[in-house]
């Protein structure tokens, strides 16, 4: 269960031309701009990561504005835990659910899902905000981290969880930020 005491979130690689090839790209970033603003909304830890900066570029323009001030950790292995900074990060924030979006579905979200299930975590991808270059790649990539014992899931039931309560003034703006 995702609660604000407990998750934090992780955005994996949405980064120049190769956002752009994603299977229905426009979406999948609206819906990422969206879990990154609840996330901040509810207090949630984010963790940004961009795969080789220097080859790939930078993260997409929409998302780095409002990961803004965080600074990226950059990383060249295609799992997350590969990189020793994020790690550290990760241990000094004691929350045990991760929550996973970004690019590729199949190769670098599987394989950061794969390793924080092999350190103990638990994992919740965002179905709605997670992507590949083909649909086909995508489901397969959800496939084998279902197989793992990650939950998946879209933003709103996310963002929705981590409130718990249909109250407050968190509660009436993550209503607006979702429609």
């Amino acid at each position: 269960m995702l609660t604000k005491d407990n998750a934090v979130l992780m955005v994996i690689d949405v980064q120049g031309k190769l956002a752009q090839l994603m299977h229905e790209t426009e979406e999948m970033i609206q819906q990422q701009g969206v879990l990154i603003d609840g996330c901040k909304l509810l207090g949630t830890p984010i963790l940004w990561l961009e795969q080789v900066p220097d080859k790939l570029g930078p993260t997409t323009p929409l998302l780095a504005e409002k990961l803004a001030p965080l600074q990226p950790i950059a990383k060249s292995s295609f799992s997350a835990c590969g990189s020793e900074t994020l790690m550290q990060t990760l241990n000094a924030l004691r929350k045990r659910e991760v929550i996973l979006c970004g690019i590729e579905t199949h190769i670098c979200v599987y394989q950061t899902a794969r390793d924080l299930r092999l350190h103990g975590y638990g994992v919740t991808v965002v179905e709605d905000a997670v992507s590949s270059r083909t649909a086909n790649n995508k489901r397969i990539g959800l496939n084998m981290m279902q197989q793992l014992g990650v939950r998946t899931a879209c933003v709103e039931s996310v963002l929705f969880e981590i409130q718990t309560v249909a109250e407050g003034d968190a509660f009436k703006q993550l209503t607006r930020l979702v429609k």
